[in-house]
C-alpha cells in the first residue's frame, strides 16, 4: 500500500527545524504572543487549537502582529458569530491596497525591486517599490477621471502583466471592485462572468504571445464589448503589435500624476469579484472582502509561506485563478513578486527553475502536475540552477502523489520546506497546508491552517478521524466570502455553502484527516465515487494510474445503476506517445489498483483519450464528464471556452453515443 493510505504513521521527509523559533517569521509571531499577550505555545497543534477555539484573540493577534492599519478601529473582532453572516471586525474602516503600496514602514526601501516581469510577448520589465507606487497613483488619477468610485466595478481582461497589478491596486485604493480574466478566455465566459457584476471600466489587451504562437484578440474584445452594455470606458493596454479602435491607451489613462492616497472602506466592503469555474452550471461571482483577504493574506504568506521583506515570490499563474490573487498579496508583507505570462513550459520545462534562479527567488509555488513532469523527465532543478536562495516549494491545484513528496526532498535536501496545501477560490486562499512549525509526512498536507477550523464530517454530520469524509469548516474565517453578486437574499451562497450541514461551512472536497494531524485530499466530494456503499477518492485513482510509466494523465468515474445495482466504474487514460492500450496494459492497471488500493478499485472498463478534459486552472472534470457519458449535451455542461483544451470532452460524447 502507499504511504498515504497505511495504517501507520507515514515517513517523515521532514521534522520541524530546531531554530524555528528563532529563523522563522511563525517563530516571530510566538515570541510575539509570548511578549505582548502573554501567550505561550508548545507546537502546531497547541497554536491551532487556540487559533480557533478563540478565534477573536487570535485574528486580533494577526491585525497586532502585522501591523494592519485601521482608519476607525473595529468596536471588537467578531461581532455575530453563526455562519452565514459572520461579522468581522464591525465599525473598523481600513484599505486592501494601503497595505500593499502605503508608506513603506516595514522594511522595503523604494529603490529596491517589487516587481519581476516576464512573457512571450515582449522583454522583461521590473518595477521599483517607488515606481509601482508611482503608477498606482497615476492609474488611481486616471480612473477618477473617468468618474470610478467607491463600489464601481473595473473588471480586466488582461494576463499577468504589471499594469494589471497597478490596475488592481488603483481601483482598490478607490474603494471600486475588481475582477479579471484571462486572455485566453473565449468571448462567451467571459461576458458570463463580467456581465453578472455590471462593470462601467474595461481594460483588455489586443492578443498576446503563448511560446512562439501571436494570439490575436480583437474579434473577442468586441464581442464582450458588445457583451458589456453597462461598460462606459474600454482601456486598452498595448501587448503585442495590434491596436484597438475607439479605446482610452493606457499611457492617457496614466497621463497625469496623482497622489497617492487610500479610502478608508468599511472591513466588509467588496474588494474584488472571483469567478468559480462555470464548468458545472453558471459561475458564481464571488464576493470577497478588503478586511478578509487583507487578514488572511497576512496570515498565509507570513506564517505558512514565511515570506517577509527581501524575499521574492515565483508562482506561476493567469488572472483567472485565485494564485494570481495569493501572488500580488505577497506586497503585504514586503516581498517581491514574479510574474508569468505566456506558456509556462516554452521553451522547455526547466524555465521556471531557470526563472526561479535568475530571479532569486524563496519561495517557489508549482502544480503537482508539473513536479511530476519534472520528476518524470529527469530534471534535476537544485543541480541544474542555482537555488540557493529557495526556502519553500509551494504545490497547490490538485494532491501531490507520494512520489512527489520523495522528488522533492532528494532534489532540494532537508533544508527546502515542501509546502502541499489546498483550499480553493471560495476563500482565496488555504484551508489545509504546511509550514515551518509543522512537520513533512509523505502523502499527507501537513494540517488545518492557523485560523481554520477544518474537520471531516461523515454523512450524518459527525467528525471523523482516518476514514473519509466531507471537508468542513465550524467557525467562521474572516475570508470567507461576504456573499455572491447578484444573491441579494444569500439563497445561492447558503445552497452552495451550507445547504447539508446547518451553521457549517460545506467546502466541497473530501479528505481524511489522521490521528496525527495530516490531511489527504480525495477529489471533489461530487466526483466521489460510491461503488457498492463505499466512497472512493478519485486522487487515490490518480496517484496509482499515474505512477505507471505508460501513462501521462487519467480520469475516473462512476455511472450509478438507477435500479440500484453496482454501477460501471470507468477509467479513462492518458497515454505516452507510442503506447497503445491493449489487454496486457488493462491488466497492469487493474492489477496495480488492487495492490494499491483494493478490489472495489479496479474498473469496470478502461478507455484512452487524446487528453484528459481540465478547466483552465487545471481541475479535471469528472462531473462535467460523467454528465455527458449519462447522456447530458456538451454545450449544457460546460462551456467549451474554460477548457484547458476544448476538444477534451469530445470523445466523451462519442463513449455516450456508443455506451447509449
Amino acid at each position: 500500500m502507499t504511504a498515504a493510505t497505511t495504517a501507520g504513521v507515514p515517513e517523515l521527509l521532514r521534522p520541524v527545524a530546531d531554530d524555528v523559533r528563532e529563523t522563522t517569521e511563525i517563530g516571530r509571531f510566538l515570541g510575539w504572543l509570548e511578549r505582548e499577550r502573554g501567550l505561550a505555545f508548545e507546537d502546531y497543534p497547541a497554536l491551532h487549537r487556540w487559533s480557533v477555539d478563540d478565534p477573536e484573540a487570535f485574528w486580533s493577534a494577526v491585525a497586532g502582529f502585522f501591523g494592519v492599519r485601521f482608519a476607525t478601529p473595529p468596536e471588537r473582532v467578531l461581532g455575530r458569530r453563526e455562519m452565514p453572516g459572520a461579522e468581522w471586525f464591525p465599525g473598523a474602516t481600513l484599505n486592501y491596497a494601503e497595505h500593499a503600496v502605503g508608506l513603506l514602514d516595514t522594511g522595503a526601501d523604494d529603490a529596491e525591486v517589487a516587481v519581476l516581469a516576464y512573457s512571450q510577448t515582449r522583454d522583461r520589465q521590473e518595477l521599483t517599490w517607488g515606481r509601482l507606487r508611482e503608477q498606482v497613483a497615476r492609474a488611481r488619477a486616471g480612473l477618477e477621471r473617468l468618474g470610478v468610485g467607491r463600489g464601481d466595478r473595473v473588471v480586466a481582461y488582461l494576463p499577468n502583466v504589471p499594469e494589471t497589478l497597478i490596475a488592481f491596486l488603483a481601483t482598490a485604493s478607490l474603494g471600486a471592485v475588481w475582477a479579471s480574466c484571462a486572455p485566453e478566455f473565449g468571448a462567451r465566459s467571459v461576458v458570463d462572468r463580467f456581465g453578472q457584476i455590471e462593470p462601467t471600466v474595461l481594460l483588455t489587451v489586443s492578443g498576446y504571445g503563448y511560446g512562439d504562437k501571436e494570439i490575436d484578440r480583437r474579434a473577442q474584445v468586441a464581442e464582450i464589448r458588445a457583451g458589456l452594455p453597462t461598460v462606459v470606458h474600454v482601456v486598452h493596454v498595448p501587448y503585442g503589435p495590434h491596436d484597438l479602435p475607439d479605446t482610452l491607451g493606457w499611457a492617457e489613462l496614466l497621463g497625469e500624476p496623482g497622489d497617492l492616497t487610500f479610502d478608508p472602506v468599511p472591513f466588509a466592503h467588496p474588494l474584488y469579484v472571483l469567478f468559480s469555474s462555470g464548468t458545472t452550471g453558471k459561475p458564481k461571482a464571488i464576493v470577497h472582502s478588503h478586511g478578509g483577504i487583507l487578514l488572511e493574506h497576512l496570515k498565509n504568506h507570513g506564517l505558512s509561506w514565511d515570506l517577509r521583506a527581501g524575499d521574492r515570490i515565483l508562482w506561476f499563474s493567469t488572472t483567472a485563478w485565485m494564485m494570481w490573487n495569493a501572488l500580488v498579496s505577497s506586497l503585504l508583507v514586503r516581498a517581491s513578486i514574479v510574474m508569468i505570462d505566456g506558456n509556462p513550459l516554452h521553451p522547455d520545462l526547466r524555465r521556471q527553475w531557470r526563472l526561479a534562479a535568475e530571479t532569486g527567488a524563496t519561495l517557489v509555488g508549482a502544480s503537482p502536475g508539473y513536479l511530476m513532469a519534472c520528476r518524470a523527465e529527469g530534471v534535476h532543478p537544485a543541480r541544474e540552477f542555482d537555488l540557493s536562495r529557495v526556502r519553500q516549494i509551494g504545490a497547490a491545484g490538485s494532491p501531490l502523489p507520494p512520489e512527489g513528496y520523495r522528488w522533492v526532498a532528494a532534489e532540494f535536501g532537508p533544508d527546502v520546506l515542501l509546502n502541499v496545501g489546498s483550499g480553493g477560490t471560495d476563500v482565496c486562499s488555504g484551508i489545509v497546508q504546511g509550514g515551518p512549525l509543522q512537520p513533512v509526512r509523505v502523502g499527507e498536507i501537513s494540517g488545518p491552517c492557523l485560523g481554520v477550523a477544518a474537520q471531516a464530517f461523515d454523512e450524518k454530520g459527525e467528525p471523523v478521524v482516518g476514514e473519509l469524509g466531507e471537508l468542513v469548516i465550524t467557525t467562521p474565517m474572516p475570508s470567507m466570502p461576504v456573499g455572491f453578486w447578484g444573491d441579494p437574499n444569500g439563497t445561492r451562497y447558503r445552497d452552495t455553502y451550507f445547504d447539508r450541514y446547518p451553521g457549517v461551512w460545506r467546502h466541497g472536497d473530501w479528505v481524511r484527516f489522521s490521528p496525527w494531524g495530516g490531511a489527504v485530499i480525495a477529489g471533489r466530494s461530487d466526483a466521489t465515487l460510491n461503488r457498492g456503499g463505499v466512497r472512493l477518492g478519485t486522487a487515490e485513482f490518480y496517484r496509482v494510474v499515474e505512477e505507471l510509466p505508460e501513462v501521462v494523465d487519467s480520469l475516473v468515474v462512476h455511472l450509478e445503476d438507477p435500479a440500484g445495482g453496482s454501477g460501471e466504474l470507468q477509467l479513462y487514460v492518458q497515454l505516452r506517445e507510442g503506447v497503445v492500450l491493449d489487454d496486457a496494459l488493462r491488466r497492469r492497471i487493474a492489477t496495480a489498483l488492487r495492490t494499491e488500493l483494493s478490489p472495489r478499485h479496479i474498473p469496470d472498463r478502461v478507455e484512452a483519450v487524446p487528453v484528459v478534459p481540465k478547466n483552465r486552472t487545471g481541475k479535471k472534470l469528472e462531473l462535467p464528464a460523467k454528465k455527458i457519458l449519462l447522456g447530458a449535451a456538451l454545450d449544457d455542461v460546460a462551456s467549451r471556452d474554460v477548457l484547458a483544451d476544448p476538444t477534451a470532452l469530445d470523445p466523451f460524447v462519442a463513449f455516450a453515443r456508443s455506451r447509449a
